[in-house]
C-alpha cells in the first residue's frame, strides 16, 4: 500500500512542477469552459508520465464531467471552443466528454474539429 501511496504522490509532484506553465497557457481560466474559479491541473493520461500536452487547466465543474459526471446538452455548449485547441488534452478530453452527449450539435463539432481521425471514429460510432 505504501508503494502505491508514494507512486501517487510523486505523480501529484511531477504535475504540479507544470502548474504555473500550464496557468500560463491557459491565460488563468478553465480551458474547456473558460470559468476562472476553482481551477486545477486535470491529468489527461494518467498512466503516463506528465507532460504539457497531457494536462488541462480545468475549472470543478469541467473535471466532474471528465471523471464521467453527467451534464445536460445545454451545458456542455460551453465545451465546443475547446474542440480548437492544439493541446491534446483540452480538446480530446472535451471531445470525450461531448461524445458523452447524444444531440447533433455535439457529433457535428466533434466531426469538424482538428483532434485525430481515429479518435473521431472511435468517439462517434
Amino acid at each position: 500500500m505504501a508503494k502505491g501511496y508514494q507512486a501517487n504522490k510523486d505523480h501529484r509532484d511531477e504535475i504540479s512542477f507544470f502548474g504555473k506553465a500550464i496557468g500560463k497557457r491557459a491565460g488563468f481560466k478553465c480551458e474547456w469552459c473558460g470559468h476562472k474559479e476553482d481551477l486545477r491541473v486535470w491529468d489527461y493520461r494518467p498512466t503516463a508520465a506528465p507532460e504539457m500536452e497531457s494536462l488541462a487547466l480545468l475549472c470543478l465543474r469541467c473535471r466532474s464531467w471528465a471523471a464521467g459526471g453527467k451534464a445536460t446538452g445545454n451545458e456542455l455548449h460551453d465545451l465546443r471552443n475547446a474542440l480548437w485547441s492544439d493541446v491534446p488534452a483540452v480538446a480530446e478530453g472535451a471531445a470525450r466528454v461531448l461524445a458523452q452527449c447524444r444531440e447533433v450539435w455535439a457529433r457535428e463539432a466533434i466531426e469538424e474539429s482538428f483532434i485525430d481521425d481515429a479518435l473521431k471514429a472511435e468517439l462517434l460510432k
